[in-house]
């Protein structure tokens, strides 16, 4: 069982850790049940537990201590045998010092503390992450990408990832969005982690393909250039992979025979 904490107010929060008695409020109409019943005898994992607001803080410290619940809008005590396992992104050392989180709870929750370095600081498990992460992608989206060109891994080395396993799984979605086949290279990686400033996208230019017979003619003639790499072929002409990929459909251009053209002698 798990529960985001700084998903919700204050309210809901209190809700959806120790439940509610009908009519506790306007909107209660059935008596609900908290996420501490729900894991009792189990396990309930608060992510972003630097969040909570201290009036919460002192009730799950209450729960800790007494291994006991109260609904909202009851007075009735609900025993319950629940391991708390928490985490958060924040310095908690810090919020205890600014007032911020009480020293009580932080301390009750510190008991086997695991601190996890951020990915610019453990850099050697980025290609067993991309491994991990392609292998799901390939599952889930049926794309036959099988890894990183050496020059794309080297991008993913050299990025400081400030967004951290998040950033490089976002990275990786948005690189088999943009890939086809085979290898990421680095035109398939997003602007911050090549290091290119990002530059809003332009309209199309009016002369870049020719109407007509003279498109489908210049757009075959980038497709062999960009040995059938639909991305590359726009950036030929400047336009977007969408417009390319419509204007194939529009002139029913067969990839797999341009690419083979273009790989005879």
């Amino acid at each position: 069982m798990q529960l985001n904490c700084a998903a919700l107010n204050e309210s809901l929060l209190e809700t959806e850790l120790f439940g509610h008695v009908k009519g506790a409020f306007t909107g209660a109409y059935t008596h609900r049940e908290g996420r501490f019943e729900a894991a009792n005898g189990g396990d309930l994992f608060l992510d972003e537990i630097g969040d909570v607001p201290l009036s919460i803080q002192v009730k799950l410290l209450r729960v800790l201590e007494s291994k006991q619940i109260e609904r909202v809008g009851d007075h009735r005590p609900i025993s319950v045998d629940v391991r708390i396992i928490t985490a958060t992104n924040r310095n908690l050392y810090r919020l205890v010092t600014e007032s911020r989180f009480r020293e009580d709870f932080f301390f009750r929750i510190n008991v086997i503390p695991i601190h996890l370095p951020p990915l610019r600081e453990r850099m050697e498990d980025i290609p067993l992450l991309v491994d991990t992460f392609i292998r799901r992608l390939r599952k889930k989206s049926g794309k036959s990408i099988t890894g990183l060109r050496p020059e794309a891994m080297q991008r993913f080395m050299n990025h400081a990832w400030p967004g951290n396993v998040r950033e490089l799984k976002g990275t990786l979605e948005y690189a088999f969005v943009i890939a086809e086949t085979g290898l990421i290279r680095p035109e398939h990686l997003p602007a911050p982690v090549t290091g290119t400033p990002y530059v809003p996208p332009q309209a199309e230019p009016v002369a870049a393909l020719q109407p007509g017979g003279e498109e489908k003619t210049q757009l075959i003639r980038a497709l062999k250039q960009a040995g059938g790499n639909q991305s590359e072929a726009a950036s030929i002409h400047g336009v977007s992979r969408v417009t390319v990929w419509n204007r194939m459909k529009r002139h029913g251009i067969d990839l797999k025979r341009i690419v083979a053209a273009a790989s005879r002698p």
